[in-house]
């Protein structure tokens, strides 16, 4: 395969360039080299395989973590107790596909219409995506399987773990039936020449077996191969160029010589994840593009959403050791249906997870020091914990802005994520801190922790979907509503969050641009 990978020179303006690599970006470097085109994948961060990866939090999180520097603002607790990490991504080739756990979840037919469905809600800027769940559910069966989803294409589900039956001892007992090990990018048997589940449990930090599917480890390689595509590490792109027409021309980027670079292209797509991805595009701002590009519409960083989501663990007489397989290794779905009879818009998922204690010590509520806190360390061993993966509603003040008080390593300004909490949100978080109470307490637990959210993961909104350029960045292609044969790849296309884990749809997107970006090159109309 090393002697097929590609070499295109920087003055090669028929080639596409992607900015990130990672659930969106990686896929679409993959699906368009199968095409025959000529593909140029950025990465600001190094490249890391299975063998590399680190079996311990913090080393792991040093390795692969998104660290630049970054601030916040808005009352969420994030902007307190982590300042300037408001996300919890990865800087590498493959992105957050290294760190996520896996879930795979098709959206609601109900969540692409949330306007339709939800009606006025004061202070929610939502809008009805330009795409229906009929369109996409083609791609929804392709990404199943490209990432050999379980519950899907007749793979089995994987097993579930103490923390799992935990959950669904005490779901099932207050009168739940829609649980489950769930639906995961995690082989449960051998497949695209990658082995099945170890159980080994360190998720988060990159899996040493290559089961659980990452771009790192398929989508890029397998891009490499045939020749078409070539990936830059180390390559942190800080400008997007236009002429005077306004058509993108290229992209300036350090290299890992730390020396600027221009890259010529035919096609810019940026999928750098919701925070980069419009500090970019506001940052190529220009004599003819004064607000940033692809923002006629004022919409570019705006309407921020990194779902509702809070943590509850409890703890049990009997040890649960809920680090032992699989991080997601359950979900309960019950919560998931749009009722607002129970106080607010949409719903909301419970799936398990597990920190290490490094990580529990960080993020746990009560944190840092006292009885409380010791005491709830101490139960460690007997502990079990749910994560709440909810709808948050797209807000035009919650967004990203560039922070021109605070530089990065390259002299450039810094993202500033601003978040508040709707009343939706806390509405739902708070509902879901008593069910998952009910739940614990049903399956015998002495004490339950409620616990806030921790920096963001899954990062979605800023550069949305829209039927109508007024209202938002890109058409239903990912394609700039102002500027051609520029896209965006990634979770900020979203128009509305939905309550599922973002990555199914995010590969299900790229899938379906690569199709459209290759239809219309064919055409020359980009």
């Amino acid at each position: 395969m090393a002697d097929k990978v590609a070499k295109f020179a920087h003055d090669d303006a028929s080639v596409v360039v992607i900015i990130g690599t990672g659930s969106g970006g990686g896929v679409l470097a993959n699906e368009l080299a199968q095409k025959g085109i000529k593909v140029v994948s950025l990465e600001a961060g190094g490249r890391y395989l299975p063998e590399d990866y680190i079996n311990d939090e913090w080393d792991s999180f040093a390795q692969l973590a998104w660290t630049d520097m970054r601030t916040t603002s808005g009352d969420w607790r994030v902007a307190r107790d982590f300042a300037n990490l408001p996300a919890w991504i990865v800087k590498a080739v493959g992105g957050t596909s290294i760190h996520w756990a896996g879930a795979s979840l098709r959206f609601q037919p109900h969540e692409f219409k949330a306007r339709s469905t939800y009606g006025h809600i004061e202070g929610a800027n939502l809008l009805d995506w330009p795409i229906t769940l009929e369109e996409l559910e083609p791609y929804y069966e392709r990404a199943e399987k490209k990432l050999g989803v379980t519950r899907t294409n007749d793979w089995p589900g994987l097993p579930g773990n103490n923390n799992f039956l935990v959950l669904e001892k005490g779901a099932k007992a207050i009168g739940y039936s829609k649980v489950s090990t769930g639906h995961m990018a995690i082989n449960s048997v051998e497949n695209d020449d990658r082995p099945a589940c170890q159980q080994t449990g360190f998720c988060f930090q990159g899996c040493k077996w290559g089961a659980k599917w990452s771009a790192a480890y398929t989508d890029i390689p397998k891009g490499e191969a045939t020749g078409n595509l070539e990936v830059r590490d180390h390559s942190h792109a800080t400008k997007i160029e236009h002429d005077e027409t306004g058509k993108v021309t290229g992209v300036r980027y350090i290299d890992k010589d730390g020396k600027e670079q221009f890259q010529k292209a035919r096609i810019v797509s940026v999928a750098g994840n919701s925070i980069e991805s419009p500090r970019l595009l506001l940052a190529s701002a220009s004599e003819k593009f004064p607000d940033g590009l692809a923002n006629s519409s004022g919409q570019v960083g705006r309407n921020y959403m990194r779902h509702t989501t809070g943590s509850v663990y409890a703890i049990f007489e009997k040890p649960v050791k809920m680090w032992r397989g699989t991080t997601m290794a359950g979900i309960v779905q019950d919560e998931v249906e749009h009722d607002p009879k129970r106080g607010f818009s949409g719903g909301y998922e419970m799936e398990t997870i597990s920190l290490g204690l490094p990580f529990i010590a960080a993020f746990l509520d009560p944190g840092a020091w006292g009885r409380e806190f010791t005491s709830a360390i101490d139960g460690y061993d007997n502990m079990a914990g749910i994560w709440i993966v909810g709808e948050d509603l797209p807000q035009e003040t919650n967004r990203i802005t560039l922070d021109h008080s605070s530089k990065d390593q390259f002299g450039l300004p810094v993202a500033n994520v601003h978040y508040t909490d709707h009343p939706n949100d806390i509405a739902m978080r708070n509902h879901a801190y008593e069910v998952g109470e009910k739940i614990y307490r049903a399956a015998g637990a002495t004490r339950v922790l409620p616990t806030p959210p921790y920096p963001s993961t899954h990062n979605l909104g800023t550069n949305r979907m829209s039927e109508n350029p007024r209202d938002g960045v890109v058409n239903k292609w990912g394609q700039s509503h102002d500027i051609s044969n520029l896209f965006v790849s990634d979770g900020s296309v979203f128009t509305t969050s939905a309550a599922e884990n973002p990555t199914l749809t995010i590969v299900s997107l790229a899938i379906r641009q690569a199709e459209y970006i290759a239809a219309e090159m064919e055409k020359g109309t980009i």
